[in-house]
């Protein structure tokens, strides 16, 4: 007599890791999903004034199924019930052993029959053998995650009131990241306010020998550094004046030669696969994380599901054994020896609190090439994979080797240094290359040169220059300096970025995010009133004890307890002692003069009103604050040198919701169109229009005809209105790290020259 063979239920969080994992399993497993979590904290409870758990009860909490769950939890029931195995196979992190701890406490079935697997890949091997190896759900883990879930809605539900009675809006929110988050944004804002750019002089000579000529730079006043040491132009002109004295001898000093040894970096991890893929790929951090899911999950190859990377939410550079090993036979078998290191490159832990659960991201099967699968991706997809297989083959070559070359000449009391890099063995660069800035030149090539040899001078070029402010934050730096600070996870990074914009405290503005008048309001507030909750290092510390939860070095409500007395003192003083805050603008009121206000609609949209109300009842759209930023101070209406197209009249610049605009003075046309800033250079196509800046549907600028869609003419670069004097087409200005060069547009010819201050 044949035994029946056993049937068994995979539960997964999404439906798009179940063709995956049913092709790797067979019929023999049912696989299905439960859509995320099942359960979470009430959103309303009385007897817990809302919060879903009980402070005077070690913070005991509830949970509820959530609305429109309840027909998953039904179908997973019916289908345990006839099944011999239930394996519960959500995410292989703390929020994925929350899930399956919910939807254990949800099943009804014996105790027996649940079990707990968890993959880092999506892959035959990965999952048969955690099938094969399960274990049991790690309460220590779901402690962690429930500790942070409480922590966040204490945070959030007991500061939040504070900012509405100060501030008058309902529609703040704060919270225990993401007000640090803000914070750190606010704080930069004014870093970049009180910098006071100072001016600094570089002294260049264009030198010469036999018939090559090359750039040196002055880097010494007898032996001291001059590195932004001079202050003006009056100095820059003395030296200028020594250096171009006749009979100047310029000799050779020195001669540098050195070999060195680029080591490969650690394969991505999620901050620096987010803070690549923006550099690299242009991604905001939540688009970064949804293609790596979909990676993860898997993508039909040749009609069969494949999860093409490892799990993405992780702070661990480890690798396994068995990645290596493919690695290096991918390596040896399409690169050859050299191309792989006399040991294995391993990598390690650079910071604190990782958790270490899990490998780097890395493509889950290194033979399949980003080009062998480029048909089965879409753009995004094919781009990112790509970046996370390069990323980790190179991890796992060998060393590049450069040839570094340094000149230093001696003029008088003056020392001039020049040098040079060449890529002698190319390793890992041959796939991966860290620097943003990849572009390489044969400018900087220097002639052979021994010490004693004479050079001539042919031009000293003074170069200004003023000290910068801070960068702002974009979403890539505002991750690497959460990373660097301690807060948030891998898990966190994307949400936090998207609701201090969904709130309206930080609007993005080519691509730098810059807080708004309200979000600095709340940020000045918060840091005021709750110094603690506010401070890096105790949100840090935080999630120090989160760790020790799940690593059984901490009582989850132990530390609740802890942080929950001290806190809610702050808020009740808080509440005790506010005083409405009124949010004012720098624009002054155009019929009273007294300051525009920030003020919320019933509906919860934000205008600037009067702060003379009700006697001046005077609005402004809130777009009138970004101009006034962006333009200076309010002033009347700009006339355009251009008149309308369509009557005749003036036209008058304005700024909407989509950026600055021209409008007719006409009462009877009002004629609108987009405003196109000008460079004044004649189209060379169709010889009518002029180019201007335009920007494409990414944000990307570029220029045009303005006579589009009559003439379709383009540059990338701005045009300079010279023409190439080697074939005649426009000469552009290439904006570049190593600074500005004017190039021919015509990628057929390679004129190009540095900019001076004569040109």
């Amino acid at each position: 007599m044949t035994a029946t063979k056993e049937k068994s239920l995979v539960i997964v969080e999404s439906p798009a890791k179940s063709k995956t994992i049913k092709k790797i399993l067979g019929d023999s497993f049912q696989i299905e999903a439960s859509f995320g979590h099942v359960r979470n904290l009430p959103a309303k409870d009385p007897s817990t004034q809302n919060l879903g758990f009980d402070v005077n009860n070690n913070f005991e909490p509830k949970f509820e199924i959530i609305p429109g769950k309840q027909q998953v939890v039904k179908k997973l029931n019916d289908i345990a019930k006839k099944v011999d195995k239930i394996y519960l196979a959500s995410d292989p992190d703390r929020e994925g052993e929350a899930i399956a701890w919910h939807v254990r406490q949800l099943l009804k079935v014996p105790d027996e029959k649940v079990l707990r697997i968890v993959f880092n890949e999506i892959t035959p091997k990965a999952v048969k053998y955690s099938v094969e190896n399960p274990r049991t759900i790690d309460m220590d883990m779901v402690q962690a995650q429930q500790t942070r879930q409480i922590l966040d809605k204490l945070v959030g539900f007991k500061l939040s009131p504070v900012l509405w009675k100060q501030i008058g809006n309902r529609n703040l929110s704060a919270g225990r990241v993401q007000s640090v988050a803000l914070r750190m944004i606010c704080e930069r804002e004014e870093e970049i306010e009180a910098f006071v750019p100072q001016e600094y002089w570089s002294i260049h000579a264009d030198l010469e020998k036999e018939g090559k000529t090359f750039e040196a730079e002055v880097s010494k006043i007898k032996d001291k550094s001059v590195e932004k040491n001079i202050p003006n132009q009056e100095e820059a002109q003395k030296i200028v004046e020594y250096l171009q004295t006749p009979d100047r001898d310029f000799e050779v000093s020195k001669v540098t030669n050195k070999s060195m040894k680029r080591k490969p970096t650690a394969p991505f991890i999620t901050s620096t696969l987010q803070r690549a893929a923006s550099s690299k790929l242009g991604f905001g951090v939540s688009k970064t994380m949804q293609v790596a899911q979909k990676l993860y999950e898997g993508m039909e190859i040749d009609g069969t599901p494949v999860g093409l990377i490892t799990y993405m939410r992780t702070d661990s550079v480890r690798v396994s054994d068995d990645a290596q090993s493919m690695a290096k036979d991918f390596i040896l078998q399409n690169y050859g020896e050299k191309y792989y290191p006399e040991t294995p490159n391993v990598y390690v832990k650079g910071k604190q609190n990782v958790q270490d659960a899990h490998e780097a991201i890395r493509p889950s099967y290194p033979e399949r090439t980003p080009e062998s699968i480029k048909q089965y991706l879409d753009n995004d997809q094919y781009k990112l994979y790509k970046l996370i297989w390069d990323k980790f083959m190179s991890s796992q070559m060998s060393n590049a080797e450069i040839a570094n070359k340094s000149i230093e000449i001696t003029a008088g009391d003056y020392t001039l240094k020049a040098g040079t890099s060449k890529v002698t063995f190319d390793g890992f660069l041959k796939l991966y290359n860290d620097a943003e800035d990849e572009e390489k030149s044969d400018d900087t090539k220097i002639p052979d040169l021994e010490k004693g040899d004479k050079v001539t001078c042919k031009k000293v070029n003074p170069k200004q220059h003023f000290t910068q402010p801070p960068p702002r934050y974009n979403e890539a730096s505002l991750v690497k300096a959460l990373e660097e600070h301690g807060i948030g996870r891998p898990s966190t990074y994307a949400t936090i970025i998207t609701v201090i914009q969904t709130r309206k405290y930080v609007e993005k503005k080519d691509k730098a995010l810059h807080p708004t008048l309200l979000g600095r309001t709340v940020s000045k507030q918060l840091c005021k009133q709750f110094a603690d909750i506010m401070d890096y290092k105790f949100t840090a510390g935080m999630e120090s004890k989160l760790d020790q939860i799940a690593e059984k070095k901490a009582v989850w409500n132990k530390v609740l307890k802890d942080f929950y007395g001290p806190f809610i003192k702050e808020v009740d003083k808080a509440l005790e002692t506010s005083e409405r805050v009124r949010i004012e603008s720098k624009i002054k009121c155009p019929n009273c003069g007294k300051p525009m206000v920030l003020r919320t609609s019933k509906t919860g949209s934000q205008f600037l009103g009067c702060s003379g109300y009700p006697d001046c009842k005077t609005i402004m759209p809130l777009n009138a604050l970004s101009e006034q930023q962006e333009e200076g101070e309010n002033s009347e209406p700009e006339v355009c040198e251009e008149k309308c197209e369509k009557c005749g009249s003036d036209m008058i610049f304005k700024t909407g919701p989509y950026g600055k605009y021209m409008e007719c003075t006409s009462e009877t046309c009002k004629h609108r169109k987009p405003y196109r800033k000008s460079t004044g250079v004649k189209c060379p196509k169709c010889g009518e229009g002029t180019i201007v800046e335009r920007k494409s549907k990414r944000g990307t600028v570029f220029y045009g005809c303005d006579k589009y869609p009559n003439c379709d003419f383009t540059l990338w670069n701005e045009p300079t209105g010279e023409t190439c004097p080697e074939c005649g087409s426009l000469l552009v200005k290439k904006v570049l790290k190593k600074g500005t060069t004017i190039a021919c547009s015509n990628l057929k010819c390679h004129y190009k020259r540095e900019v001076s201050d004569e040109s």
